[in-house]
């Protein structure tokens, strides 16, 4: 299967000069495109740019997506590229444009279009709306939600120099325990989340419930169930939005799988379903009240390929320290019915609202090549009728084994036919060249721990 990538919808100079009108004192815009990290990188411009910005687009250079997460150019990742790096036009996602409370600031999405009026290949959004628009042509349209579990830390280090948990800011206490849905927690956090809120509402960000999660500093944000594309754009901005805010209260966000070793990791889990032409859930249950077998083959689709995906969803060294104990961080290839241990959950509730939850990608994972490789290999399944085999935790024998390590995950990415026709070529060779180079450069570099355990002991 060839990937295809539709031409991209810009936003329309109406919501420039719409938020313009709203916001008089606005001198200053973010402009934000997503790396291969899921990190953003762009420009402050100021008022009077925008509006050329919706009209003509902004150069930005498609060899940000040649760089680590630091962003460093990777030599192997520079070569993939056929323009030599050069600048490529980049539009305003549509409706994301929208005023930061905590900087004063405007800020909007950006995504970089290629040469033919298509998303630019290399671009992680490209690569959903591929997908997407090849959910459209089979009569679907995507819909989904993912959540979003994170650290607050403290400014300040601890006595050994150490990351540690932020401080309420009603109480000034150090948040510690577990605490999980505590809400008096969530009471003392009031400040910063009401300021998160008030953020989100100025933004149109649809955010909504917000629990303590199952670590001292640990919450989790839901984000409300939309199509897909825009549910994964939510993303970026709510992160955006943390990191902005926190900034504010003398703390930072941080979006590490596994931040601290003997406490709980943080997930980033996808919730997905398909509707028809007529708006209904062909994930729901039939009317025997079976579930559907739309749904059984996506998730079969999906069990297919899932070692394969594990670079995309488990992207770091760190990712995979959250997989050191797997108490509702699964890093299998199973399915089950309101089963937190298993990867693929499908939740109880309303049949006709019957969708299943992917539980396997890590915070630290891009939110577009997440939902571009689970919709994808879901549509594989689809159109295959491919079976989801045994339902539990030992139904994942007759797929090929799970990575163990970052290496492992590296190398089966690599070799993977089904990634690359659903990522397509070019970003599927980048996205392998960045992580390999990721990779060897942590190989040799030598720890604090090391130095601890090794330097005067051997």
């Amino acid at each position: 299967m060839t990937t295809f990538f539709p031409p991209l919808t810009r936003a329309p100079l109406s919501e420039a000069t719409a938020f313009l009108d709203a916001y008089p004192d606005v001198q200053a815009i973010d402009i934000v495109l997503s790396d291969l990290h899921g990190v953003g990188r762009g420009k402050i411009i100021r008022r009077h740019e925008l509006e050329s910005l919706f009209t003509s687009g902004r150069g930005m250079p498609a060899s940000l997506f040649a760089q680590d997460v630091s962003g460093h150019d990777v030599d192997a990742a520079i070569a993939v590229m056929e323009d030599g790096g050069g600048d490529s036009r980049c539009w305003p996602v549509p409706h994301t444009l929208g005023y930061q409370t905590a900087t004063g600031r405007g800020v909007v999405l950006l995504q970089m279009e290629g040469t033919d009026g298509a998303p630019c290949p290399l671009d992680p959004r490209g690569a959903l709306l591929a997908q997407v628009a090849r959910a459209q042509a089979l009569g679907f349209t995507p819909m989904g939600a993912l959540e979003l579990e994170f650290y607050l830390v403290d400014n300040e280090r601890d006595a050994d120099g150490r990351p540690q948990p932020a401080r309420a800011p009603m109480t000034g206490r150090r948040l510690s325990g577990t605490n999980c849905m505590s809400v008096d927690e969530l009471d003392e956090m009031a400040p910063f989340f009401d300021a998160v809120y008030e953020g989100a509402a100025a933004l149109d960000l649809p955010m909504e419930s917000l629990i303590s999660e199952y670590a001292a500093g640990q919450f989790e944000l839901t984000l409300r169930y939309r199509d897909l594309a825009r549910a994964a754009d939510d993303i970026l901005r709510c992160k955006h939005l943390l990191r902005t805010t926190a900034r504010r209260f003398g703390m930072a966000a941080c979006f590490m799988s596994k931040p601290f070793s003997h406490s709980s990791g943080s997930g980033m889990h996808l919730h997905l379903s398909l509707t028809d032409a007529l708006g209904a859930n062909v994930f729901g249950d039939t009317a025997e009240g079976a579930l559907s077998p739309v749904m059984l083959n996506a998730i079969g689709g999906i069990r297919t390929s899932m070692a394969a995906s594990m670079l995309v969803l488990a992207p770091v060294l760190n990712s995979w320290r959250r997989f050191a104990a797997t108490v509702y961080s699964p890093a299998s290839n199973t399915w089950g019915t309101e089963d937190r241990n298993v990867a693929l959950r499908i939740p109880a509730g309303s049949a006709k609202a019957r969708h299943f939850e992917h539980r396997v990608a890590g915070v630290d994972a891009n939110a577009y090549l997440v939902a571009a490789v689970t919709l994808g290999a879901a549509l594989d399944g689809i159109e295959a009728g491919t079976d989801p085999g045994p339902e539990g935790q030992g139904g994942d024998a007759v797929y090929p084994p799970m990575p163990r390590s970052w290496l492992e995950a590296i190398e089966q990415f690599e070799a993977s036919e089904a990634m690359k026709s659903l990522l397509g070529g070019p970003l599927h060779q980048m996205f392998a060249a960045v992580k390999r180079g990721e990779h060897d450069a942590l190989a040799v570099t030598v720890t604090d721990l090391e130095w601890q355990l090794y330097g005067t002991t051997l």
